[in-house]
């Protein structure tokens, strides 16, 4: 199964278009990099916060689609990857040739307040009743301990963060260029300590797609593609963890990496889910790439930033770029097909052909809900 025409809705600080708008735009554009009508798309994943009451199938009538399979997946974090699995099956038996996954939010930033509300309420046995709304406390929480555990610092953590933000100054379209030093991160306003100003996303507005077919068919096409090499998907791994110092990954990462064939040490680039550059580091070690002892010394002697010697969230991710509600689950698929394609621009990666993606869902104090991650290696 392949994975082929990245593409992303530029993304706004403030927009008043609703989420319908912005997974238009989106499903154009996979239409036009097809060089195809959008209704020769027989299936439609939609991933999105604030697109209800509609829903996919309503999508479908506004766009004038017939898909015989469609998937609406509000997961948050692991929408990408969840998106890929599913339509990579539903192809693989015959139950749609062609299928566009598309992750979208708009009417930032009313659609992220609603969002936090939501989130907030679902946190309720943990801090709701103490007054505290959003993630920022609950995910202040776990950084301290994960902090405790590992022996990371702020300094430790902020490199990722850094590093992220020079990749960003090579993307026209990231929300977030201005360079960052780590002084400046060190020195920014606390919100929830230890997380302060640069360790959150900014909300916006904004959309990211990719189609999902058999290599037939985009060779047929003249597409340039990627190939799906191996994946994971888990929810509620650890419900026995007092706090939530690992995620799903670290439960399946002999099965990602058995199934791709490789390991940690193969891949040109990374792309983690980036809530919070913690989260980041978590990945890291839960995915093979060290022990979790070792993760001091890792970030320590890793040059994160694209022409270094592991480039990671190369767009610049959610940190750098923003964070389009569940447009932020898709984000870091996008720019793997880009880099594994070569159309990066000023941010390509050399020689890149293999990649690493992985997603992180919501939370409910103590635990993660979801995870997953992708291998994916280049035509």
């Amino acid at each position: 199964m392949v994975l082929a025409v990245p593409v992303t809705v530029p993304y706004a600080r403030h927009s008043t278009k609703p989420a319908q708008w912005w997974a238009a735009r989106a499903l154009k554009a996979l239409a036009d990099g097809a060089g195809m009508s959008h209704r020769d798309f027989d299936g439609l994943s939609v991933s999105s916060f604030s697109l209800a009451p509609d829903s996919t199938v309503g999508l479908t009538q506004h766009f004038g689609l017939s898909p015989r399979y469609i998937e609406f997946l509000p997961l948050g974090g692991v929408s990408g990857v969840a998106a890929l699995r599913r339509a990579a099956r539903a192809v693989q038996a015959g139950d749609a040739g062609v299928v566009a996954c598309i992750g979208a939010d708009g009417n930032a930033p009313q659609s992220f307040r609603r969002s936090l509300e939501n989130f907030s309420r679902a946190s309720q046995d943990a801090v709701y009743p103490y007054g505290a709304g959003g993630p920022n406390v609950s995910f202040a929480l776990i950084a301290q301990a994960f902090m405790a555990d590992t022996g990371l610092t702020r300094a430790d953590i902020g490199r990722l963060a850094v590093a992220q933000r020079a990749n960003a100054g090579l993307n026209p379209e990231a929300l977030l260029r201005a360079p960052l030093t780590l002084d400046a991160y060190l020195g920014a306003r606390p919100i929830a300590p230890p997380i302060h100003l640069f360790d959150c996303v900014m909300p916006c507005a904004g959309a990211e797609g990719f189609l999902v077919m058999r290599e037939e068919a985009a060779k047929a096409q003249g597409l340039p593609f990627v190939r799906l090499a191996g994946s994971i998907e888990r929810y509620n791994a650890f419900p026995e963890d007092p706090v939530m110092l690992r995620g799903g990954w670290a439960r399946d990462v002999d099965v990602l990496w058995s199934q791709a064939g490789m390991g940690p040490q193969d891949m040109d680039l990374v792309q983690t889910y980036d809530d919070y550059p913690f989260v980041s580091a978590m990945q890291f070690a839960d995915l093979g790439f060290c022990a979790r002892g070792d993760l001091k010394d890792f970030l320590a002697a890793r040059d994160f930033t694209v022409a270094g010697d592991l480039p990671h969230n190369t767009s610049g991710g959610q940190l750098s770029v923003g964070q389009a509600g569940c447009a932020g689950g898709f984000i870091g698929l996008v720019e793997a097909i880009r880099q594994l394609t070569g159309v990066a621009g000023a941010r390509q990666v050399a020689e890149a052909k293999r990649a690493l993606v992985s997603g992180f869902g919501m939370i409910v104090f103590d635990r993660g809900l979801s995870s997953a991650a992708v291998v994916l290696e280049a035509a």
